[in-house]
């Protein structure tokens, strides 16, 4: 089996090489469309132990769903979900949905979250991840204008019958690449930058 890398080909089969093709866009893009690769996230270690499943991925990429089932291997000690994989299953989908529909001229990073348990989970739980087309379209020209941005974006955790487990809230960062960022005079960061930067003061 052969395996794109970014600078060539490796024929070197093995679970390291395959591994990287799930959790790396360079790898995987090579192997797998874009809808198959969030699928195979499923198999990301901490999602295959806590029993995170990705269940449905739009045909445009701009909604995810994400699905856990109560196990006895994934119980707290009182025997309902635990938090942490309650929050986990919420953690990564904003940030690639705008990472796929940005493009290589933006970063984006997750930069803070807030999780609300409302309801112990004790069935299978579920959650929805969506940004629409004019949400895209109006961050990418919100941020070509400022250069970048923090978005808040939320969900929520709702159980089999509906009832809403956990609201998660979502921070993630957007930054042009090309943007370069010039502190204002009065700002305790401008000395230093002053230092880096001599010719641009």
């Amino acid at each position: 089996m052969n395996f794109c890398f970014e600078n060539g080909w490796d024929e070197s089969p093995g679970f390291t090489y395959f591994y990287l093709t799930l959790i790396n866009p360079s790898f995987s893009a090579c192997m797998f469309n874009q809808r198959t690769r969030y699928k195979l996230m499923s198999f990301y270690p901490p999602f295959l132990g806590a029993g995170i499943r990705i269940s449905q991925v739009s045909e445009d990429l701009h909604t995810i769903e994400v699905r856990m089932k109560l196990r006895w291997w994934n119980r707290n000690a009182v025997g309902t979900h635990f938090g942490g994989s309650l929050y986990a299953m919420c953690d990564p989908f904003y940030m690639l949905i705008l990472l796929e529909k940005l493009g290589k001229e933006y970063i984006v990073w997750d930069k803070a979250a807030t999780i609300r348990f409302k309801k112990p989970g004790r069935s299978s739980v579920t959650a929805r991840f969506h940004i629409s087309p004019q949400q895209v379209q109006d961050i990418r020209t919100e941020v070509d204008r400022v250069g970048r941005k923090d978005y808040l974006f939320s969900t929520v955790v709702v159980g089999k019958n509906g009832e809403v487990v956990a609201e998660v809230e979502k921070v993630v960062y957007v930054r042009r690449k090309d943007f370069v960022f010039t502190p204002k005079k009065g700002d305790r960061r401008r000395g230093e930058w002053e230092e880096r930067n001599p010719q641009r003061k």
